[in-house]
């Protein structure tokens, strides 16, 4: 069985992710599809509209054959070790090919910038630290200093979010010395951050948790956004857990984090730089909304994802100690789900995966496995009533969701 993989948020799974899921087997002639997913906080440092079993479901109805976790300490991390985590669990699990979506949709652009960048990094580094050090974000001192090396060929433009993240998985490959061959597909309609609807098919994952979340809130308003499947599983979740997850959910908790905690407290958490907390404590102070709070504390150098995370990161106590550049790989398979299809490949590859697979959470004991225990205790604080109680024992209750034929 061939496999092709690919790294996803599925918050929720959209229209989109099935025309990219559909054409990423069409493309690389796979007979499966396996997901490394993130768990229930993401990549901008948000919490999932619904937790990973939820959107296990939904991944596992719309054709992906295995979803695999990727770990907190990777999940909710800037696009370089994001790349690496997602890497290292789809080579493991026997993947022959990564497809990604992006804004280029053209595979030999990323080589020739790959190249260019390996045969350039110190240069490209050392433009990196001057423009950060003029108060740049890190994204957009990436972007510059790539501009600044003027390259004469065609490549990719590295200041678009899905391209930068199929740039860092082509290196991460490379690095990691990965048989995987990449792919990728042109995004279709709307881009990532895309806040209203540009299609009555085709809509972004902000878009439409934005109507989800807005004045009227109805999920009619996506139904023809999302396959059958996504509508019936948020519904559901609705239904059972009493609503969704979105930041103001927990902004009390990390209020309370951040007035009760110590400077020297809060400067041991990972991500928060030195007088970084003296700022989001007095701005804690003075807000009463966690919009209100990241409208006080975002500038020009701090981009609202990178907040975003060091808010996430303070909420979940993760500290310095606990993220080890040293860590850059992922430790374990954490099983979430599987179709019959993909059970068949467990049976016939699991013998020669590169990393153990976990199905039971509670004979299991490998590193860093503890940040995703702790996060997903504290996404269940998110919910009030019996939904809290519900999603705070699946953690350890929820066996992997077998999708029979």
């Amino acid at each position: 069985m061939k496999a092709v993989g690919v790294v996803v948020e599925y918050n929720p799974f959209h229209n989109g992710h099935a025309f990219h899921l559909k054409q990423a087997k069409k493309l690389t002639g796979a007979d499966i599809a396996i997901a490394a997913m993130s768990g229930n906080f993401l990549q901008r440092g948000e919490p999932a509209l619904v937790s990973k079993w939820s959107r296990t479901k939904m991944a596992l109805e719309a054709g992906v054959d295995l979803v695999f976790e990727l770990p907190y300490q990777f999940a909710t991390q800037h696009a370089e070790i994001f790349a690496e985590g997602a890497v290292s669990i789809l080579s493991a699990s026997g993947c022959d090919t990564l497809c990604f979506g992006s804004e280029s949709g053209k595979i030999e652009a990323f080589h020739k910038t790959v190249r260019f960048l390996e045969e350039n990094d110190e240069r490209f580094q050392e433009n990196i630290k001057f423009f950060t050090g003029g108060g740049c974000s890190y994204p957009k001192a990436i972007s510059l200093s790539f501009q600044s090396m003027e390259p004469d060929q065609e490549f990719v433009d590295i200041s678009s979010p899905n391209n930068i993240l199929g740039l860092h998985y082509m290196q991460a490959i490379n690095r990691q010395g990965s048989s995987m061959k990449p792919f990728t597909i042109v995004r279709k309609s709307a881009g990532y951050h895309d806040e209203y609807f540009s299609s009555s098919t085709i809509a972004s994952a902000t878009s439409i948790r934005k109507a989800l979340f807005g004045k009227g809130g109805e999920l009619e308003a996506i139904s023809g956004l999302v396959p059958a499947s996504t509508f019936a599983q948020l519904i559901l979740y609705k239904e059972r857990y009493g609503g969704f997850h979105s930041w103001e959910n927990y902004w009390p908790l990390l209020k309370y984090k951040l007035l009760q905690s110590s400077a020297s407290e809060l400067q041991e958490i990972y991500e928060v730089e030195e007088g970084l907390e003296n700022r989001l404590a007095a701005a804690a102070a003075a807000s009463s909304s966690f919009q209100g709070f990241m409208e006080t504390i975002k500038t020009k150098r701090y981009t609202w994802t990178r907040l975003q995370r060091v808010c996430l990161h303070i909420l979940t106590n993760t500290r310095k100690t606990e993220i080890k550049k040293e860590d850059n790989t992922a430790g374990y398979l954490r099983l979430l789900g599987a179709t019959a299809k993909g059970r068949d490949y467990l049976k016939m590859n699991k013998k020669d995966f590169l990393l153990p697979v976990v199905s039971k959470l509670s004979s299991f004991s490998g590193r860093n496995i503890c940040l995703d225990v702790r996060s997903s205790r504290i996404y269940a604080l998110g919910l009030q009533g019996p939904g809290q109680e519900k999603l705070l024992a699946e953690e350890f209750s929820h066996p992997p969701i077998m999708l029979d034929p």
